[in-house]
């Protein structure tokens, strides 16, 4: 069985589309107590999802925490259109 283009997209294969200086920016952010609500970003354990918006943190259960997601301010334009390219259609 060959693998669909879901399941061969990865945490992994969207973080080498990172340039070094990207990767550095999302490990800051990854530090951050919140995103900025209102960010788009990618949940990077649930690629699945898509491009989500952050919302104001409410301790909501479910939520991404910041160490598996990529904010789209992290990233220059490009490589966030590189990404979304990437992802499954939804």
């Amino acid at each position: 069985m060959n693998p669909t283009h879901d399941q061969l997209v990865t945490r992994e294969s969207i973080l080498n589309l990172l340039s070094a200086d990207e990767l550095a920016r999302v490990c800051t952010a990854e530090t951050q107590p919140a995103l900025i609500t209102g960010e788009d970003y990618l949940d990077l354990k649930h690629l699945d999802l898509g491009i989500r918006r952050a919302r104001p943190y409410l301790g909501v259960k479910g939520s991404s925490p910041m160490g598996q997601v990529l904010p789209k301010s992290a990233v220059a334009t490009s490589t966030w259109a590189r990404i979304i390219a990437q992802l499954p259609p939804r």
